[in-house]
């Protein structure tokens, strides 16, 4: 029932805005087979995504997953199905039905992805119709020697950053901790939730080990913060209907104090946490890279040997 951003999104800078005014277009919604299945989605050419091109032939597969049509919590019931009138593009009683992107369009009673076709229609994977909510924690600090002293990167001369990474069990990959918005649930809540969960094993603790966690956690969550990226996120699991957006919000421990008194123990979805130094050289999944990026020119830390790329 995991239905986590951080193995599955990429972003391209193309034909989208998002909320911060950076484009985006379709490249993993448009892949084959969709996951977790042999469905293979219609074939979408390239200058046939935008909704405002016309393509009367149009007939994309309808497909979603029995672990959906299975009624677990997260997930909504079919359009079809009697009593079930969803209120898209606002608040619908503990479910938010609206798009961080701005309003989109509802045709024959279903909500309509606002970056393009996909090839696919009905959820696939995605619990509800319509924008999927989805939360990335990135908790940073700055690297530091023996005696406490910041380290600076040899070439750059700038401060090496590091961040709080986690290994995924359903990918391999390494990632920012993050997960679903829960109904009801402020995305301050779920960016925290998952933090413990994730990387700090929460799930597993006594309710006094998960009371110390959280009280040595609230300095760092209730201080200032940066929204790094909030918006769509090109997803393979995106359909016409349903679709991945993500808020990412980095927490940075400035003096080290509260994040070097925390033990790091990987739970839920994560196979292995652990502190990273941040630079280009750094492979993570495409889109978390790109949120690390704005983090490091941010603080003004090491990303690049090559001063040019920092630009």
């Amino acid at each position: 029932s995991d239905l986590s951003a951080s193995c599955w999104s990429r972003l391209h800078p193309v034909n989208m805005f998002n909320s911060f005014n950076v484009k985006f277009h379709h490249s993993k919604a448009l892949t084959s087979p969709y996951p977790g299945s042999h469905i293979e989605r219609s074939p979408v050419p390239e200058d046939k995504v935008g909704w405002l091109t016309e393509w009367k032939d149009y007939n994309p597969v309808e497909y979603t997953a029995k672990s959906v049509l299975a009624g677990p919590s997260w997930a909504d019931p079919q359009i079809s199905d009697e009593g079930f009138s969803p209120k898209f593009n606002e608040r619908d009683g503990e479910v938010e039905r609206k798009s961080l992107n701005g309003l989109y369009v509802v045709e024959n009673g279903r909500p309509r992805n606002p970056a393009g076709r996909t090839g696919l229609t009905g959820r696939g994977l995605l619990g509800r119709w319509g924008p999927n909510h989805a939360a990335d924690p990135v908790v940073t600090r700055w690297k530091r020697d023996g005696s406490g002293n910041k380290v600076a990167h040899p070439v750059s001369g700038k401060n090496i950053l590091q961040f709080v990474a986690i290994k995924r069990r359903d990918c391999g990959e390494w990632a920012i901790p993050g997960g679903m918005v829960d109904p009801g649930e402020k995305i301050t809540a779920t960016l925290r939730r998952e933090f413990e969960e994730e990387a700090l094993n929460s799930l597993q603790k006594s309710p006094e080990e998960k009371a110390k966690l959280e009280k040595q956690l609230q300095k760092l969550f209730s201080q200032e913060h940066f929204v790094v990226y909030r918006g769509y996120v090109d997803d393979p699991r995106n359909t016409d209907n349903a679709w991945m957006e993500t808020e990412a919000v980095n927490y940075h421990d400035e003096t080290g104090e509260t994040m070097d008194n925390l033990p790091l123990e990987a739970g839920d979805d994560a196979g292995v946490v652990k502190w990273v130094d941040i630079s280009e050289k750094l492979e993570l999944y495409a889109s978390h890279s790109y949120f690390i990026k704005l983090v490091t020119e941010k603080l003004g830390a090491h990303w690049s040997e090559d001063p040019g790329s920092e630009c």
